[in-house]
């Protein structure tokens, strides 16, 4: 009797574990409704009297659940209650109430209800084999025979007697309508609360036998998705900043200085994508203060920012230099040839290889360079500006215009009218100065727009030795820095000195950065203008 005995809980053991690892696939469907179950209108059904539970939830009733003593020890099984306890209701009850939903045990894993403490201490030892075949089903999900001491056992324990046996067990074990709904509603989180697929809890017996939840049953967490293509873009990572290219810094692979940080923000400012050609326009109607000079230095630091798109044009009316100091590369035309050239390069078909024929690139600031009429029978008109300007801004992005001394010129004033930015070369000497403050006086009384250009000028002090004046610079810094938006210092550089063709190249690094801080203040000034509507 004791051996038929053995038997029949180890078939009932093993019905069990299988049923247990069931619960961690998620195909299955449990709902389906039992037969024997109350209708869905009344979600507690009175319990018959003469109800007799069975083969399983008498050896496992919900309560008796303990938890293992050790590590690699299997874990006792309670006696069953007295046969007047009550069967729990059947594992396809439907869910009633929608707060009985998978979730985590409000205190520690190791905490036991007294109820539970009370069983498990009165409780009597069962054979190792079920604790060993339950825990493997838990654990890895391994097969129910490989776990089983007594070995290999036959298809005969997944029958539909044992499976209606294992689903009363867990019925009672897991809350009655704990099955109810999909298979793939679990919370595994240490300290879930929540309600998981189903809007189903784990019931206080269940607790004790997954306290972390049953693993891979945990609902994907559903979150708000959007697909806004400006929202994804600022959702992206940020590019990681490149190491310094300068000093040991550059050695050692680490991030650039304050220095060389400030410098790339200002190349980065200075090759901002306008979205039209825009004009700037270098004027100053004294004679020697630095414009073309100036015009090459902006020309080169745009260009080399930009890397190319950048022209520099000569709009005197006369005669300029600046075909004295750029170099003689490809071409020893000038702004008068390319007037008669004209007609052939407004056609549909003209290629910026057309138009570059008349100009003179610069390699090392990647400009080029137009350059004015080298005799005094070709003076430049207002109509004449107006085709060139058309033309050049059809193939380049920035045009860097440097003017002449006559303000009551047609083409200089054509050159204002068409000016996005204004840069006003000076150097700390009277009379230096003291044009720039008539020219800015005359351009005030010109309009609203003159008065905007003027708001939106960049001042440019460029001193060659000896040219400084302290007297005129602490009189006059300030009035300039109120009126223009602001003021740049060009360190004195022997090389435009020499007076020669300006190779940016040959120039000293504090000039080439203080080329690109105007570069990169005018490209400021230039996005505001065109931000602002007229």
């Amino acid at each position: 009797m004791t051996d038929s005995h053995n038997s029949g809980q180890h078939k009932d053991r093993e019905a069990a574990a299988a049923e247990v690892r069931r619960m961690w696939q998620p195909t299955p469907s449990w709902t389906q409704p039992d037969p024997n179950q109350a209708p869905e209108s009344d979600p507690e059904p009175a319990e018959k009297p003469d109800e007799q539970p069975d083969a399983l939830s008498e050896d496992f009733p919900g309560d008796s659940w303990s938890r293992p003593s050790g590590q690699g020890q299997a874990a006792p099984w309670a006696q069953p209650p007295a046969p007047s306890t009550p069967p729990a209701p059947s594992w396809a009850q439907p869910a009633a109430d929608s707060s009985n939903s998978w979730t985590q045990p409000a205190s520690e894993p190791d905490e036991y209800d007294e109820e539970d403490q009370a069983s498990a201490d009165g409780a009597g030892a069962h054979s190792s084999g079920a604790g060993s075949a339950l825990g493997a089903g838990a654990a890895g999900g391994e097969s129910a025979a490989g776990t089983h001491s007594a070995g290999a056992h036959s298809a005969g324990a997944h029958s539909a007697g044992a499976q209606n046996a294992a689903g009363a067990a867990a019925g009672e074990a897991f809350g009655g309508s704990a099955f109810h709904g999909s298979g793939a509603g679990f919370n595994s989180g240490p300290a879930a609360a929540g309600p998981a697929q189903g809007g189903q809890q784990l019931s206080p017996q269940a607790q004790h036998f997954f306290p972390q939840g049953i693993p891979g049953q945990q609902a994907p967490q559903q979150r708000e998705v959007s697909y806004r293509t400006d929202e994804l873009i600022q959702a992206l990572p940020l590019p990681r900043e490149a190491p310094a290219e300068r000093g040991v810094r550059s050695v050692l692979r680490l991030r650039p200085g304050s220095s060389e940080r400030l410098e790339r923000i200002a190349r980065a400012t200075a090759a901002t994508a306008f979205r039209r050609p825009v004009t700037i326009v270098v004027a100053n109607p004294k004679g020697g203060s630095g414009k073309t000079p100036t015009t090459l230095l902006l020309a080169g630091a745009l260009g080399q920012a930009r890397g190319g798109g950048v022209v520099a044009w000569d709009n005197n009316e006369l005669r300029g230099n600046m075909h004295l100091r750029t170099h003689d590369t490809n071409s020893r035309s000038t702004v008068t040839d390319m007037l008669q050239a004209m007609p052939m390069l407004t056609q549909p078909d003209a290629r910026l290889g057309d138009v570059a024929a008349y100009l003179r690139h610069q390699v090392a600031g990647q400009y080029d360079v137009l350059t004015s009429a080298t005799t005094t029978y070709a003076q430049i008109e207002a109509k004449d500006f107006d085709q060139i300007h058309r033309l050049l801004s059809r193939f380049y992005k920035v045009l860097v215009i440097d003017t002449g001394n006559n303000e009551g010129s047609s083409n200089w004033r054509e050159a204002m009218k068409a000016a996005d930015a204004l840069v006003i070369p000076i150097k700390w000497k009277s009379l230096s100065c003291a044009a720039a403050v008539q020219m800015l006086e005359e351009l005030d009384n010109q309009g609203p727009e003159a008065q905007r250009l003027i708001r939106r000028a960049v001042i440019a002090v460029s001193n060659g030795p000896g040219d400084v004046n302290k007297e005129v610079e602490k009189q006059l810094r300030p009035y300039f820095e109120s009126r223009a938006a602001a003021v740049i210092d060009i360190p004195t550089d022997m090389h435009i000195a020499a007076e020669g063709p300006l190779d940016h190249s040959a120039l000293q690094p504090a000039t080439r950065r203080a080329a690109l801080e105007l570069a990169a203040k005018v490209s400021e000034q230039i996005t505001i203008a065109l931000n602002v509507p007229r």
